[in-house]
């Protein structure tokens, strides 16, 4: 459990991968399609804003045969200077990790690999030396057993909880932005594991799309649109607002197009 000053959003340097054609194509929960070139838009401003709050940006080549691509966070995870290749669900996403890990071990001291069941990025919340993983119709019991395994191997604890039904990712509705303080969801707030030891911001029902929101370094990027969140968030966070209508679209938010660390 976290004790100690929050250093999970005190970052330098960021992965990102540029958007690809094919992502009309990603998967969706709702079954749209969104368009490339509003995504280019998005992304453009994305980068922009993690630019300005001091990151140095490391940026992957699109890969258009995989069209879900663009949500580097999915298929990897950083600890302190570890790389953990992990193994998300659907086979339209399965050579994912084996490229990403081609394209960025050589910026970490270890990697390490899942190697059983499947595991994605946006089910797993990291504060400080404690990870929160959340089983979901993308991270099945294997997969967070194995990574909790790695973890704890590399000093970190872990605890293993269920994400409420109909929630895509753990992180879909929930985000970490402050110390010991989460961002969620009406239905991620009713988590005996979060409400027990964790200091919450609930936001109201409508809302949800707001709680995957990204604290980097003094800023906090949060999804435009949601006046209620903007109206507490803003009273004491410094926050920037970044449209994420069209991402929406395929079930991803502002965490999922960058790795940070």
């Amino acid at each position: 459990m976290p004790g100690t000053p929050n250093m999970t959003y005190k970052f330098t340097k960021a992965i990102i991968r540029k958007p690809n054609k094919s992502i009309h194509k990603a998967l969706s929960s709702q079954h749209l399609n969104p368009s490339y070139e509003k995504i280019l838009d998005i992304h453009k401003n994305y980068i922009n804003y993690i630019e300005e709050s001091g990151l140095k940006i490391i940026l992957l080549d699109s890969l258009e045969d995989y069209p879900d691509s663009i949500f580097v966070e999915d298929p990897a995870l950083i600890y302190k200077n570890n790389i953990i290749i992990l193994n998300p669900s659907d086979l339209t996403r399965s050579g994912e990790a084996k490229i990403i890990n081609s394209e960025i071990n050589k910026y970490f001291e270890n990697v390490f690999v899942v190697k059983h069941g499947t595991i994605e990025g946006g089910d797993i919340l990291n504060i400080n030396n404690h990870f929160i993983i959340g089983l979901s119709n993308r991270t099945n019991k294997s997969g967070a057993e194995a990574l909790s395994n790695l973890l704890n191997s590399l000093g970190a604890t872990v605890e293993i909880c269920q994400t409420p039904k109909d929630i895509l990712h753990f992180k879909s509705e929930c985000s970490l932005i402050d110390d010991d303080v989460i961002l969620v969801s009406n239905r991620m707030a009713k988590l005996d594991y979060l409400k027990s030891n964790y200091k919450l911001i609930e936001l109201p029902i409508g809302e949800e799309g707001a709680a995957n929101s990204l604290r980097i370094n003094d800023k906090l990027l949060v999804p435009d649109g949601f006046i209620k969140a903007e109206e507490v968030l803003t009273r004491k966070y410094n926050i920037i607002k970044i449209n994420v209508n069209e991402i929406a679209k395929v079930d991803a938010g502002l965490s999922c197009m960058s790795l940070r660390w």
